[in-house]
């Protein structure tokens, strides 16, 4: 599986993607082209439960070892953000919020946008009412 080091005081990091757009971008979905324009300063970041939700699919599809090693080599250009006690704080806030706001978010959702909201980034997402009763959170959504 994928495993990426995070190393923030390397670059800027411009975008996390969600796991929609990761998707569209992977299987060359031409909805893909709508978030092109966003991704053009690596590097990007991908959530580990995106990572997860990758996998899922993989397994849900029964994917042979062949394609299981495309979307792992797939999946070296982006780097993998692992959860740790502050992302759970920011995981926390964003379920917070967005129950305070009458907008529940999925437990999966919130992770993604923990990622987001930990390093003060952008979520690009085709999903945005999945994420719109989180405080504070940049959303980029082309849907």
């Amino acid at each position: 599986m994928a495993r990426h080091a995070f190393e923030q005081e390397s670059r800027l990091v411009p975008v996390v993607v969600d796991t929609d757009v990761l998707s569209f971008l992977y299987k060359r979905d031409t909805r893909a082209r709508l978030y092109e324009p966003y991704l053009n300063d690596p590097p990007f970041i991908v959530s580990f439960m995106s990572l997860a939700e990758l996998w899922r699919w993989a397994l849900e599809r029964s994917w042979g070892e062949s394609r299981r090693q495309e979307l792992e080599e797939y999946l070296t250009r982006y780097l993998i953000l692992h959860s740790d006690d502050q992302m759970c704080t920011r995981w926390a806030e964003a379920m917070h919020s967005a129950r305070k706001r009458g907008r529940p978010v999925a437990p999966a959702d919130a992770w993604i946008a923990a990622t987001a909201l930990l390093l003060d980034v952008p979520l690009i997402t085709h999903n945005g009412t999945h994420y719109s009763g989180i405080e504070g959170l940049r959303v980029i959504c082309e849907a």
